[in-house]
């Protein structure tokens, strides 16, 4: 089972009264491009974000730490932001796969880099609750997906983002 980041305790990924795949999106991508900070397995300190399908729908959960205050008892907004850009990503990886027809084990491996990112605040996202992010994908064209995600907090939706995001360049992947 994984671990919810955040809580330092085992949690099964389970959405919605259904049990998700043990294998996360961000769990299939290449060693060479697993360090980003916000979805890395690979990076330590990182967020270590895991998304799944669920129906159409990608979900991600994640738990704030304290040290991810805005204001007391209020989370800091890049937080937000790099929740949902990351979470767009993978889900953009997944719906690429989905697409094609393909597991996500196969090659070419899809990854993909964020081109844009806007970020609606509706409302105070509180500390202390986990946050639940939910993708759909709005538009494949090509290398581009565009992904609207909301991320809620005790079933209230805090914040809201579209992501436009391109598979990342031959060039950006090391060699």
């Amino acid at each position: 089972m994984p671990v919810a980041h955040g809580t330092g305790r085992r949690v099964g990924p389970r959405q919605k009264g259904k049990q998700m795949p043990e294998k996360a999106f961000q769990d299939y991508y290449p060693d060479d491009v697993s360090y980003c900070f916000g979805c890395g397995r690979l990076n330590e300190d990182g967020h270590q974000i895991k998304t799944y399908w669920d129906g159409d729908e990608t979900v991600t959960v994640f738990t704030p730490e304290p040290y991810h205050i805005a204001i007391p008892g209020y989370v800091y907004g890049g937080l937000i932001a790099s929740l949902i850009d990351c979470h767009s990503t993978g889900t953009a990886a997944g719906a690429s796969y989905r697409a094609e027809g393909r597991a996500m084990d196969t090659e070419p491996a899809f990854r993909f880099v964020t081109a844009s990112l806007r970020v609606d605040y509706l409302k105070p996202t509180p500390l202390g609750v986990p946050l639940e992010l939910r993708g759909k994908v709005k538009e494949i064209k090509g290398r581009k997906v565009i992904v609207e995600t909301t991320l809620s907090a005790a079933g209230e939706v805090c914040a809201r983002g579209e992501v436009v995001t391109v598979q990342m360049p031959e060039n950006m992947v090391p060699k």
